[in-house]
Protein backbone atom coordinates (compact mmCIF):
# COMPACT_ATOMS: atom_id res chain seq x y z
CA UNK A 1 0.00 0.00 0.00
CA UNK A 2 1.33 3.80 -1.07
CA UNK A 3 2.41 5.65 1.93
CA UNK A 4 1.37 9.03 1.19
CA UNK A 5 2.80 12.06 3.03
CA UNK A 6 1.09 15.23 4.65
CA UNK A 7 2.00 17.89 6.87
CA UNK A 8 -0.15 19.84 9.62
CA UNK A 9 0.84 23.75 10.24
CA UNK A 10 -0.57 25.90 13.02
CA UNK A 11 -0.05 29.50 13.98
CA UNK A 12 -2.12 31.41 16.21
CA UNK A 13 -2.45 34.63 14.44
CA UNK A 14 -2.27 36.03 10.98
CA UNK A 15 0.98 38.30 11.93
CA UNK A 16 2.80 34.97 13.32
CA UNK A 17 5.26 32.90 10.83
CA UNK A 18 4.85 29.70 9.63
CA UNK A 19 8.19 29.90 7.12
CA UNK A 20 9.72 27.06 10.06
CA UNK A 21 7.23 24.64 9.94
CA UNK A 22 7.00 24.67 6.14
CA UNK A 23 10.47 24.62 5.68
CA UNK A 24 10.25 21.34 8.09
CA UNK A 25 7.83 19.72 5.72
CA UNK A 26 9.53 20.39 2.73
CA UNK A 27 12.91 18.92 4.18
CA UNK A 28 10.30 15.46 5.17
CA UNK A 29 9.42 15.74 1.13
CA UNK A 30 5.77 16.63 1.80
CA UNK A 31 4.58 18.10 -1.02
CA UNK A 32 2.32 21.58 -1.26
CA UNK A 33 -0.82 20.20 -1.65
CA UNK A 34 -0.76 18.28 0.56
CA UNK A 35 0.23 20.62 3.53
CA UNK A 36 -2.50 21.67 5.82
CA UNK A 37 -2.84 25.32 7.88
CA UNK A 38 -4.40 26.73 10.18
CA UNK A 39 -3.88 30.51 11.80
CA UNK A 40 -5.82 30.49 14.61
CA UNK A 41 -5.67 28.98 18.56
CA UNK A 42 -4.88 25.64 19.60
CA UNK A 43 -7.72 26.06 22.42
CA UNK A 44 -9.68 22.89 20.38
CA UNK A 45 -9.44 21.05 17.23
CA UNK A 46 -12.60 23.33 15.65
CA UNK A 47 -10.23 24.43 12.89
CA UNK A 48 -11.33 24.54 8.79
CA UNK A 49 -8.17 22.86 7.46
CA UNK A 50 -7.61 20.41 10.52
CA UNK A 51 -11.09 18.83 9.32
CA UNK A 52 -10.03 18.85 5.79
CA UNK A 53 -7.08 17.18 6.55
CA UNK A 54 -8.53 14.37 8.98
CA UNK A 55 -11.47 13.71 5.95
CA UNK A 56 -8.49 12.96 3.88
CA UNK A 57 -6.07 11.21 5.46
CA UNK A 58 -6.91 7.10 5.70
CA UNK A 59 -5.09 4.32 6.65
CA UNK A 60 -1.04 4.31 6.12
CA UNK A 61 -0.70 7.41 5.69
CA UNK A 62 2.17 9.31 7.34
CA UNK A 63 1.35 12.84 9.12
CA UNK A 64 4.14 15.36 9.89
CA UNK A 65 4.35 17.99 12.27
CA UNK A 66 6.86 19.94 14.18
CA UNK A 67 5.77 19.94 17.69
CA UNK A 68 3.19 18.56 19.49
CA UNK A 69 1.87 22.03 20.66
CA UNK A 70 1.22 22.73 16.55
CA UNK A 71 -0.83 20.26 16.79
CA UNK A 72 -3.25 21.85 19.70
CA UNK A 73 -3.10 23.26 23.22
CA UNK A 74 -5.70 21.05 24.87
CA UNK A 75 -4.14 18.24 26.79
CA UNK A 76 -7.30 16.25 26.67
CA UNK A 77 -8.07 16.95 22.91
CA UNK A 78 -4.81 16.08 22.15
CA UNK A 79 -4.50 13.19 23.36
CA UNK A 80 -8.18 12.48 21.88
CA UNK A 81 -6.92 13.64 18.65
CA UNK A 82 -4.13 11.50 18.77
CA UNK A 83 -6.12 8.59 19.38
CA UNK A 84 -8.51 9.05 16.45
CA UNK A 85 -5.57 9.64 14.21
CA UNK A 86 -3.50 6.37 15.18
CA UNK A 87 -5.78 4.30 16.03
CA UNK A 88 -9.39 5.07 14.65
CA UNK A 89 -8.50 6.19 11.26
CA UNK A 90 -4.83 4.18 11.34
CA UNK A 91 -2.39 6.77 10.30
CA UNK A 92 1.18 7.41 11.61
CA UNK A 93 2.06 10.41 13.27
CA UNK A 94 5.95 11.76 12.99
CA UNK A 95 6.41 14.71 15.47
CA UNK A 96 9.70 16.05 13.77
CA UNK A 97 10.91 17.99 17.14
CA UNK A 98 10.29 14.98 19.51
CA UNK A 99 11.89 11.68 17.45
CA UNK A 100 10.05 9.24 20.19
CA UNK A 101 7.00 10.32 18.70
CA UNK A 102 6.83 8.68 15.66
CA UNK A 103 4.55 5.52 15.55
CA UNK A 104 6.66 3.73 12.52
CA UNK A 105 9.15 3.09 15.55
CA UNK A 106 8.48 1.42 18.70
CA UNK A 107 5.30 -0.50 17.96
CA UNK A 108 6.07 -3.14 20.72
CA UNK A 109 4.38 -3.00 23.85
CA UNK A 110 7.67 -1.02 25.66
CA UNK A 111 7.89 1.37 22.73
CA UNK A 112 4.05 2.10 22.72
CA UNK A 113 3.93 2.84 26.65
CA UNK A 114 7.20 5.39 25.84
CA UNK A 115 5.33 6.88 23.31
CA UNK A 116 2.22 7.31 25.13
CA UNK A 117 3.78 8.67 28.49
CA UNK A 118 5.69 11.32 26.08
CA UNK A 119 2.23 12.94 24.25
CA UNK A 120 0.71 13.17 27.84
CA UNK A 121 4.00 15.09 29.39
CA UNK A 122 4.54 17.34 25.96
CA UNK A 123 0.21 17.52 25.53
CA UNK A 124 0.40 18.96 29.78
CA UNK A 125 3.09 21.27 28.77
CA UNK A 126 1.26 22.60 25.55
CA UNK A 127 -1.31 23.27 27.57
CA UNK A 128 0.45 24.99 30.43
CA UNK A 129 2.22 27.16 27.74
CA UNK A 130 -1.17 28.58 26.58
CA UNK A 131 -2.41 28.92 30.22
CA UNK A 132 0.52 31.05 31.34
CA UNK A 133 0.09 33.42 28.12
CA UNK A 134 -3.33 33.82 28.99
CA UNK A 135 -2.02 34.77 32.21
CA UNK A 136 0.55 37.09 31.33
CA UNK A 137 -1.84 38.84 28.57
CA UNK A 138 -4.46 39.29 31.73
CA UNK A 139 -1.73 40.41 33.90
CA UNK A 140 -0.28 42.82 30.95
CA UNK A 141 -3.40 44.15 30.61
CA UNK A 142 -4.46 45.12 33.78
CA UNK A 143 -0.86 46.84 34.54
CA UNK A 144 -1.62 48.83 31.10
CA UNK A 145 -5.26 49.90 32.20
CA UNK A 146 -3.64 50.88 35.71
CA UNK A 147 -1.64 53.24 33.79
CA UNK A 148 -4.30 54.29 32.05
CA UNK A 149 -3.77 52.84 28.71
CA UNK A 150 -7.52 52.49 27.16
CA UNK A 151 -8.18 49.00 24.88
CA UNK A 152 -10.68 49.48 22.21
CA UNK A 153 -12.07 51.71 19.70
CA UNK A 154 -11.60 55.35 20.87
CA UNK A 155 -14.51 57.17 22.50
CA UNK A 156 -17.22 58.95 20.54
CA UNK A 157 -17.46 62.69 22.05
CA UNK A 158 -19.90 64.22 23.29
CA UNK A 159 -20.92 67.43 21.14
CA UNK A 160 -21.04 70.75 22.76
CA UNK A 161 -24.68 70.86 21.46
CA UNK A 162 -25.45 67.52 23.24
CA UNK A 163 -28.32 69.15 25.42
CA UNK A 164 -29.92 71.38 22.89
CA UNK A 165 -30.36 67.86 20.27
CA UNK A 166 -32.01 65.79 23.29
CA UNK A 167 -34.31 68.67 24.24
CA UNK A 168 -35.35 68.86 20.38
CA UNK A 169 -35.59 64.87 20.35
CA UNK A 170 -37.76 64.54 23.39
CA UNK A 171 -39.71 67.39 22.15
CA UNK A 172 -40.36 65.41 18.58
CA UNK A 173 -38.90 68.37 16.72
CA UNK A 174 -35.96 66.13 15.01
CA UNK A 175 -36.32 62.53 14.52
CA UNK A 176 -34.65 59.93 16.88
CA UNK A 177 -32.44 59.33 13.54
CA UNK A 178 -31.76 62.93 12.81
CA UNK A 179 -30.66 62.87 16.82
CA UNK A 180 -28.38 60.11 15.70
CA UNK A 181 -26.86 61.45 12.88
CA UNK A 182 -26.35 65.18 14.11
CA UNK A 183 -24.36 62.98 17.23
CA UNK A 184 -22.68 61.12 14.96
CA UNK A 185 -23.52 58.23 17.40
CA UNK A 186 -24.53 54.77 17.11
CA UNK A 187 -28.06 53.69 18.99
CA UNK A 188 -26.38 52.19 21.87
CA UNK A 189 -24.23 54.71 22.59
CA UNK A 190 -26.31 57.74 22.47
CA UNK A 191 -28.63 56.12 24.96
CA UNK A 192 -25.36 55.53 27.27
CA UNK A 193 -24.39 58.87 26.84
CA UNK A 194 -28.08 60.19 27.03
CA UNK A 195 -27.88 58.26 30.73
CA UNK A 196 -24.84 59.64 31.91
CA UNK A 197 -26.09 63.45 30.57
CA UNK A 198 -29.26 62.99 32.57
CA UNK A 199 -27.86 61.57 35.97
CA UNK A 200 -24.82 64.53 35.39
CA UNK A 201 -27.89 66.78 35.15
CA UNK A 202 -29.79 65.30 37.86
CA UNK A 203 -26.66 65.38 40.59
CA UNK A 204 -26.51 69.00 39.45
CA UNK A 205 -29.33 69.83 40.57
CA UNK A 206 -29.43 68.32 43.68
CA UNK A 207 -26.27 69.91 44.49
CA UNK A 208 -27.75 73.47 43.96
CA UNK A 209 -30.89 72.54 46.21
CA UNK A 210 -28.06 71.43 49.15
Amino acid sequence: MKQNSYGYVRVSSTDQNEDRQLLALKEKGVVKMNIYMDKQSGKDFNRPQYKKLVKKLKAGDLLYILSIDRLGRNYEEIQNQWRVLTKEIGVDICVLDMPLLDTRNGKDLMGTFIADLVLQILSFVAQSERENIKKRQAEGIAAAKAKGVRFGRPEIPVPDNFGRIVRQWEKQQISFSAALEQCGMSEATFYRRLREYRLRNKRQKESGLS
